[in-house]
């Protein structure tokens, strides 16, 4: 019989692409996938894995089995799924992430309030920018992820996933506190087209919102520094060095020498859960979704 943890040990391989990879999502060893997977190789009589290079590749039998094995675990977490919404209890572990100002603004609270209420859930947190988390529940290398869409731009979901709206989050412009805007009560975008930008990193969906943005106005924007981190972007501004985008959600306390000015007509984005339709029913996702809802509406 096949050996439950070897196929997903196999699956990992196939989803991550290498043995490194692989052993980071388990949070094993590289020499443990190895072992796991020559284990598994004797167990089926068959070559699953070939060299490449300094990395690995399946066989065309290491793609059979990894298919089936990629079943075969959707069918396990479907009847751990069913066991624990049968019992109804909070129990188990939980994997979320959430993008970066989300985790300081809203999972604090959220987590805080899970291990009160439901002390036997273990519950694991990573931040992650919204792609990454999508990404990463689809995978079902996490149960749910916090993730974005801004209002003129909506990040592009795969099928399979159910989601559950938190807030929305207004976002305005910092400026130096001696930029020539500083002291009006709104601005428009367009009135900063000479302006140097500090904005996310070449890829990311917010960086690729905000150049849709600017263009949709007139504006080519010149971007002379990129952080991920919105608190480096305002540092950066404080400095004297550009402009960006500051959306409301875990951003205080503000660094001295920036002010922020709302944007007319209003820039917000739409901030929600997500998690895989196939463990709607679980108990702990329902725990975790309502104390992020009541997270969010005590922000608001």
């Amino acid at each position: 019989m096949l050996n439950l943890e070897r196929l997903r040990t196999l699956d990992a391989l196939a989803r991550h692409g290498s043995v490194v990879a692989a052993s980071a999502a388990l949070h094993v060893t590289t020499s443990a996938v190895s072992q796991q997977l020559g284990k598994l190789e004797r167990e089926t009589g068959r070559q699953l894995i070939a060299r490449q290079g300094r990395g690995v590749r399946l066989t065309d039998a290491g793609r059979l089995l990894a298919d089936h094995a990629a079943r075969i675990l959707s069918q396990v977490e479907q009847a751990e799924v069913d066991l624990e919404a049968q019992r109804g209890a909070v129990v188990g572990e939980l994997r979320l992430s959430a993008f970066p100002t989300a985790a300081r603004g809203l999972l604090p609270a959220t987590l805080a309030a899970l291990r009160a209420a439901h002390p036997a859930l273990r519950v694991g947190s990573r931040e992650l920018e919204a792609g990454e988390g999508v990404r990463a529940v689809v995978r079902g290398d996490l149960d749910l992820a916090v993730v974005l869409d801004w209002y003129n731009k909506p990040l592009p979901l795969p099928a399979g996933l159910v989601k559950a709206s938190l807030l929305d989050d207004p976002a305005d412009v910092a400026v130096p506190v001696g930029h020539p805007l500083a002291g009006r009560d709104s601005v428009e975008l367009a009135e900063l087209a000479e302006d140097d930008w500090i904005t996310w990193a070449d890829g990311e969906f917010c960086h690729e919102w905000l150049m849709f943005t600017l263009r949709a106005q007139g504006i080519e924007p010149r971007t002379t520094h990129r952080a991920e981190e919105g608190h480096t972007q305002l540092a950066l501004v404080a400095a004297g060095l550009g402009v960006c985008v500051a959306p409301r959600l875990g951003r205080d306390p503000l660094p001295e020498g920036i002010r922020t000015l709302p944007v007319r007509n209003g820039i917000r984005r739409h901030v929600y859960a997500l998690w895989r339709a196939d463990a709607d029913r679980r108990p702990s996702i329902r725990a975790a979704v309502a104390a992020l809802e009541r997270a969010a509406t005590a922000l608001a």
